[in-house]
C-alpha cells in the first residue's frame, strides 16, 4: 500500500500527475472535490466560494479537516488498489494527517513550476477566470501559501521540477509511481 500525496501551487502540473495516475490505473483522491462537495451541502457555487469554504471548513473542523474529510474516500479506494494518489495539500495538518494515517507508506510530492510558467499553462487551460489574471493568480497563490503550502512543499520527500514538455512530465509521474508502488 502506498499513498501518494501532491502539493503545488495552480498550474504546476498536479491535475496532470492525477491524470496519469488514472491512466496507470491508480486511483485518485482530489481534497479540492471535498471543498467542491462542501460548496454543494453550503447551497453555494464552488465556482465562486471554493476558496472561502475551504478557509471557513479550516476554521470550523480544524487544519486538517479536509484531509480529515478525504481519508475515507482514499481507505475505500485502496480497498481495490496497491497504491492511491491525494491531489492537492494545502497545509502542515493534512500532511500531518495523513502521516499519522499512513505513516511510512504516505510519500508527499512536490511539484513545482516557476511562475510564469504557471501563469501561462493557466491561460492556456482557461478554466478559470481568475487564473488568467497575474494579480488574481498571485492573491490565490498567498492564499494557498496562507494555509501553509511553503511548508509542505519544502517537506516533501519528492520533487518533481515541471518546467520541461508535457511528456518529460508525464514519464518522470509515471516513472515515480512505478517506484513508490515497488516499494
Amino acid at each position: 500500500m502506498k499513498v501518494l500525496g501532491t502539493v503545488g501551487l495552480p498550474g504546476s502540473g498536479k491535475g496532470e500527475a492525477a491524470a496519469v495516475a488514472r491512466e496507470a490505473g491508480v486511483p485518485v483522491v482530489t481534497m479540492g472535490d471535498v471543498i467542491r462537495r462542501a460548496c454543494r451541502d453550503r447551497g453555494v457555487d464552488p465556482g465562486e466560494h471554493h476558496g472561502a469554504v475551504a478557509t471557513a471548513l479550516r476554521e470550523e473542523e480544524g487544519e486538517g479537516a479536509i484531509a480529515e474529510r478525504s481519508l475515507p474516500l482514499i481507505e475505500d479506494a485502496l480497498d481495490d488498489a496497491e497504491a492511491v494518489l491525494v491531489d492537492g495539500l494545502r497545509s502542515p495538518a493534512e500532511a500531518d494527517r495523513f502521516e499519522a494515517a499512513f505513516g511510512d507508506d504516505f510519500v508527499l510530492v512536490s511539484i513545482e513550476a516557476p511562475f510564469e510558467t504557471r501563469a501561462e499553462r493557466l491561460t492556456d487551460r482557461g478554466r478559470d477566470e481568475s487564473d488568467v489574471d497575474h494579480e488574481a493568480l498571485r492573491e490565490r497563490e498567498e492564499r494557498e501559501l496562507g494555509f501553509g503550502m511553503g511548508e509542505v512543499m519544502d517537506r516533501a520527500d519528492v520533487t518533481v521540477e515541471n518546467t520541461g514538455s508535457l511528456d518529460a512530465f508525464r514519464n518522470r509521474i509515471r516513472d515515480l509511481l512505478a517506484a513508490e508502488v515497488e516499494r
